[in-house]
């Protein structure tokens, strides 16, 4: 390859708001449910059926504006985007077009090469469509219209990323904004965060875009980064051919690692867009705006310094246990209650990050109580189990959410503080094993954690380890 290309992306970002009611009604918005059991006649697209519009959706739209420096505006509207699809009841979708909410916004985004800002040109407020179901065993579709009408907003960042590296960045401080919000929980795996790339290359030192793509389908951070470079590799494979790179959405299949061709890619007068007539305009008063605002719970940018004085946390672990809203709520509830900020930060990057890795969880997924954890803690400083005891407990907590100190009680794991009963132990281990004994004497000091271990083997781990090491070493 002879030529040196640049990668030009922009994306598209479906986020599903955290309503419990949709956009334009009052079905359920909860994940899962019985196919086509959290709908209506406004959300099945019945004639006659009216809309009216959910108030929180609009609030977390700005509230996602307002923490993206987005410009509010004040008077907007709602349009219809016509299309012809089985999981569009209508044959439309209520979306905005003319006047979105949230316009000429910014995010830094930090990667090794640096801090930069991605621009985001527009955020709309739409309602999501159904969800086809392909059956292949009976060679037919099927649809669900529980996700028709649950509200999305649409982030419509500018063509400023460069890699698949700038990408995963933007969206992990979207996810992050957002998350802290309360606005949505973003889970991609749920749908709840849905990335469409557009993507195009250009040789280095053009002025001028390339002919762009749209890839869908990609419901994680790693197909996203993957599909980034397996599109870029198809374009500049076209490009070095002689051939025209053609404007689509394709799709990404994560398992062949390869996209195919979905349809011609769409512009605005293929969706005939028209102002929506049964909704009146929605005029956001300067009072509104100020009361949202006033509502901002703290981001994660200051929470982290806010970790880092208060707590006297390293920067390390502030970074990890703000890098999700959920494990930071745990932190500071299990903070409060034992008033050990650094031993509560190295359960949960200890055990909490190893266990969560074991089970293939997210942070998001941490379902144990702050006050589990906090008796955790004072059993352990407190002297009633060891280290190692604790670990086995944290598992069940981890589980089952168990209360620790009834676990404790019931299991029989209470350290054992009783000299006679561990002396009597120690004499056993020594008589059984006399050459550690004789390796101690002649001067092998690794001996005696031989001898360590197999007390506390003996003893079920439940003696103190440092009782442990000085009884042998009188005795010895």
């Amino acid at each position: 390859m002879s030529k040196q290309y640049e990668t030009v992306i922009g994306l598209e970002v479906h986020v599903e708001l955290a309503t419990k009611t949709k956009i334009f009604c009052s079905c359920s918005t909860a994940f899962g449910g019985a196919p086509n059991t959290h709908t209506c006649p406004v959300c099945t697209g019945m004639p006659g059926s009216l809309p009216v519009l959910n108030k929180q959706v609009v609030e977390y739209a700005v509230a996602v504006g307002l923490a993206t420096n987005c410009t509010i505006t004040q008077y907007c509207k709602f349009d219809r985007k016509n299309y012809f699809y089985p999981d569009n009841p209508q044959n439309y979708q209520i979306s905005q077009l003319y006047l979105p909410i949230c316009r000429n916004g910014s995010v830094e985004i930090e990667t090794a090469g640096g801090k930069k800002s991605i621009g985001i040109h527009e955020i709309h407020m739409e309602e999501d469509a159904g969800k086809l179901v392909h059956d292949e065993w009976e060679d037919c579709s099927i649809v669900d219209y529980n996700r028709s009408g649950v509200p999305l907003i649409e982030i419509v960042s500018e063509p400023d990323m460069r890699s698949a590296e700038e990408v995963i960045a933007y969206l992990e401080k979207l996810r992050l904004i957002i998350q802290y919000l309360g606005a949505s929980d973003c889970k991609l795996n749920e749908g709840s965060m849905r990335a469409d790339v557009n993507l195009s290359v250009r040789e280095v030192g053009a002025t001028e875009f390339g002919t762009r793509t749209e890839m869908k389908n990609l419901n994680s951070f790693k197909a996203i980064a993957r599909a980034i470079e397996g599109e870029r590799a198809r374009q500049i494979e076209l490009l070095e051919e002689g051939k025209q790179v053609i404007q689509e959405t394709r799709r990404w299949d994560d398992n062949k690692e390869y996209s195919y061709a979905m349809r011609s890619k769409e512009d605005a007068q293929d969706y005939r867009y028209f102002p929506e007539p049964d909704l009146v305009p929605i005029v956001i008063s300067d009072e509104w705006l100020a009361e949202i605002k006033a509502k901002e719970p703290e981001l994660r940018t200051a929470k982290l310094e806010r970790y880092k004085k208060e707590y006297e946390l390293p920067d390390y672990d502030a970074q990890i246990i703000t890098g999700s809203k959920h494990m930071a709520d745990i932190f500071e509830e299990t903070t409060a209650i034992c008033k050990k900020p650094k031993k509560v930060s190295n359960w949960l990057m200890g055990e909490t990050l190893r266990l969560l890795k074991e089970h293939e969880k997210e942070p998001e997924d941490i379902a144990f109580s702050a006050e589990n954890l906090a008796k955790l803690i004072e059993l352990v400083d407190g002297g009633v189990i060891n280290g190692n005891v604790a670990k086995e407990v944290f598992e069940q907590i981890f589980d089952r959410n168990i209360d620790p100190e009834k676990y404790v009680e019931e299991k029989g794991l209470k350290v054992v503080n009783d000299e006679g009963a561990l002396r009597e132990t120690i004499e056993k281990v020594i008589a059984d094993n006399p050459k550690s004994v004789e390796d101690y004497h002649n001067g092998k000091e690794k001996a005696i954690g031989f001898l360590v271990g197999q007390t506390m083997k003996a003893m079920k781990g439940k003696a103190d380890p440092g009782m442990v090491n000085k009884i042998l070493k009188e005795i010895l």
